[in-house]
């Protein structure tokens, strides 16, 4: 069986790759066996074509919350871990999450500790997740941890919701003016371009553009639509390479009109993840590992990773982060503050805190400009239709 691993060499440098073992514990022996500190090891599963794609991978958020909420009160009752889960089982609604809570069960009952089981299931429990439910354990605080485990998965529930709301409105009128306009090309226009034609009269540029379109379309409408869907399919084959991936999110971070908006949401996240693997109890470094995992960004997650060399190294976070531009200076200088005070944690919260502030603000200013640009697209669409078929029609109409 193969198992994907992160370790760091005798130099502190991070190694990520593949090792073929019977067994995680035999995996990591030889990963230890050559020398390589271990940070995580993961068995790497089959999936099929539809999982390779993302197109149904993981678990609602909300079954999450509510999974980790009921396990917490059930352990806080007393109740045994592994009836715990078979109760849980019967509770929830997502047949996938039945299924893992079913094979945790087993595993823990077969004597794995509840953060070693979740830990075979990375697409469902980050690695923020399993970190601490593993302080949780070691400390006898699991109910706890679960419970604030449940309340920052809400929060950025919260705010990816508030994202997605924002973005809903303008991708359904953009999608739609697609298929009006494709449509139009297909059954509307091609009438009017025969009398336009049979005509025989001088017809304006764009009217001939409009009339090589449809006759384009209605020639070749095959080729285009699967121009169209194979470009889907293929950006998002190419998205899920690591190379791909790494380009898709860099541009994300800089785009011209998103890119704020965006940055304040990786910042967002990265600081409220940190700041609940420090609550915990977890070391520094192996936080900065787990959420350089959870923040969802290449360029960020090559840049935390990097970080988190420099502090085992002995360098401040702050200073890891000063010379990144990625990192606003805002967010060196409060971790700096945290370093010397003691009170990291806090300053995290306030940090994540700022940026969800933040990332309102920008979705509001956003959709205050979005509904006029979308009115100024509609009425363009409607002066080219205008000019380009409806307005020759008039004129033909009226020298006859």
């Amino acid at each position: 069986m193969d198992f994907s691993y992160q370790a760091r060499d005798a130099k502190g440098t991070l190694r990520t790759g593949t090792v073929e073992a019977a067994n995680l514990n035999n995996a990591s022996d030889i990963l230890q066996q050559h020398g390589l500190i271990v940070i995580k090891v993961l068995p790497i599963t089959e999936k099929d074509i539809f999982e390779q794609l993302h197109l149904f991978q993981g678990v609602p958020l909300k079954e999450i919350v509510l999974f980790s909420r009921q396990l917490a009160t059930l352990i806080n009752a007393k109740v045994p871990i592994v009836q715990s889960l078979k109760i849980l089982e019967l509770q929830v609604s997502s047949k996938k999450l039945r299924r893992i809570i079913n094979e945790v069960a087993t595993k823990v009952e077969a004597g794995d500790s509840l953060s070693a089981a979740i830990s075979n299931y990375p697409n469902v429990f980050s690695g923020l997740y399993i970190n601490l439910v593993h302080a949780g354990e070691l400390s006898g605080t699991l109910d706890e941890s679960l419970l604030y485990l449940a309340t920052q998965i809400e929060k950025d529930y919260d705010l990816r919701s508030k994202v997605i709301g924002a973005l809903i409105y303008p991708a359904f009128i953009v999608l739609a003016l697609v298929i009006v306009g494709f449509l139009m090309f297909l059954y509307v226009l091609p009438p009017m371009v025969a009398i336009l034609q049979e005509s025989e009269v001088a017809l304006p540029f764009t009217t001939k553009i409009l009339i090589w379109c449809t006759e384009f379309l209605q020639s070749y409408w095959y080729i285009v639509a699967f121009i169209m869907v194979g470009s889907v399919v293929g950006t998002r084959i190419y998205v899920h390479t690591y190379g791909g991936r790494y380009v898709y999110d860099w541009a994300l971070i800089r785009a011209p009109v998103f890119g704020r908006l965006v940055r304040s949401i990786y910042m967002a996240r990265f600081s409220r993840n940190l700041s609940t693997l420090v609550a915990g109890g977890i070391p520094i470094v192996k936080a900065l590992d787990a959420v350089a995992d959870i923040v969802g960004n290449y360029v960020y997650r090559d840049i935390i990773f990097e970080a988190s060399n420099q502090v085992q190294n002995g360098k401040s976070i702050a200073l890891a982060f000063v010379d990144r531009p990625e990192f606003p200076p805002i967010v060196s200088q409060m971790v700096q503050i945290g370093e010397s005070t003691g009170k990291l944690q806090d300053i995290l919260e306030k940090l994540a805190g700022f940026y969800e502030k933040e990332v309102e603000s920008v979705l509001k200013i956003m959709t205050t400009l979005i509904e006029p640009i979308i009115m100024m697209l509609l009425g363009l669409a409607v002066a080219v239709m205008v000019a380009g078929i409806l307005l020759p029609i008039y004129n033909l109409a009226g020298a006859s």
